[in-house]
C-alpha cells in the first residue's frame, strides 16, 4: 500500500510496489465481492467500512487492509486522504436505499436529503480528496457503483421493469451520480484517469432485503473489470457484465 511518509510502506512485489485500490463500503455485499476479486488480482486493497470492527472482519477474511470511512463525514474521509500518497483504482461503491415502496409523492424529503448524502455528495467528497493520489498513479480507474435504476433511458420506457419502480431517492440519486461521473471523465479526458459507472444488475444484497435474483459475486464483475481497464478501455460510460447500459 503506498501510504504518505507518515505510515509504512507497502507490500512489493519484484521490486516493485503493488497497485493499490480503495473500495468504500466495502464490509459486506457486492463492495466485498469488488475487494475480494481485486485481490485475487494481485492488487493491494484497503477495505473501506463506517465500522472498524466489521471493516476488520471483513477484511482479514479476504487479506485486505480495513480503514475507518465514513463517506457522509468530511474528517474521516480526509484522515484517510492523507494517508495515500498514491492511489490507482478508487471504487464508490458505498451507498444506500432507504425507501421500502413508496411512491415518489409520499418520499420524505429527508429521505431524499440522506440518501443524496451517501449516493452523490459521499461520492464526489471522497473522489476529490482522493483525485490528488490518484493523479500520482500511472492509469488511475475511478469505479462510481450505479444502478439500471437510475436509467432516464429505462424509465422513459413506460413497459420497461424499471420505469415500474418509480424509488425517487434512489432512482434519482443514481441518474445524478451519472451525470457526476460525466462531468469527472470529462474534466480528466486529457489525463490517463478513466472514469466510469458499473451497473452491478439485480442482486441480492442487504440493500434490497435479498430480493434480487443476481448474487454479490456476479454483481462485482463489471466493476473488477472497469477498475483494472487496459489504456484503450472506455472512459465516461456506464456499463454492465454486458456492456454498455443506455443512459
Amino acid at each position: 500500500m503506498r501510504l504518505s511518509r507518515r505510515a509504512p510502506p507497502g507490500p512489493t512485489v519484484g521490486g516493485m510496489t503493488t497497485k493499490t485500490a480503495l473500495v468504500t463500503g466495502a464490509n459486506k455485499g457486492i463492495g466485498l465481492q469488488i475487494a475480494r476479486g481485486l485481490r485475487e488480482l494481485g492488487l493491494t486493497v484497503l477495505l473501506g467500512a463506517r465500522d472498524p470492527i466489521r471493516g476488520k472482519e471483513a477484511a482479514e477474511a479476504i487479506g485486505a487492509t480495513a480503514v475507518q470511512l465514513d463517506v457522509t463525514d468530511e474528517d474521516s474521509i480526509a484522515r484517510l486522504a492523507e494517508r495515500i500518497e498514491v492511489l490507482d483504482v478508487l471504487v464508490n461503491n458505498a451507498g444506500v436505499l432507504l425507501e421500502r415502496g413508496a411512491p415518489p409523492s409520499a418520499t420524505p424529503l429527508e429521505m431524499l436529503r440522506e440518501t443524496y448524502a451517501v449516493n452523490v455528495f459521499g461520492v464526489v467528497a471522497v473522489t476529490n480528496a482522493l483525485l490528488p493520489a490518484l493523479r500520482r498513479a500511472p492509469a488511475a480507474r475511478i469505479v462510481n457503483l450505479g444502478s439500471g435504476l437510475g436509467s432516464l433511458a429505462y424509465a422513459s420506457t413506460p413497459d420497461h421493469v424499471y420505469a415500474r419502480n418509480p424509488l425517487l431517492a434512489y432512482n434519482s440519486s443514481k441518474s445524478a451520480l451519472s451525470a457526476v461521473t460525466l462531468a469527472y471523465a470529462n474534466e480528466l479526458r486529457d489525463t490517463p484517469i478513466k472514469v466510469n459507472v458499473a451497473d452491478p444488475g439485480y442482486c441480492a444484497t442487504d440493500l434490497n432485503m435479498h430480493s434480487g435474483p443476481r448474487t454479490a459475486e456476479q454483481g462485482a464483475v463489471a466493476a473488477i473489470r472497469l477498475a483494472t481497464l487496459p489504456e484503450d478501455g472506455p472512459t465516461g460510460g456506464l456499463i454492465d457484465d454486458e456492456g454498455p447500459v443506455p443512459w
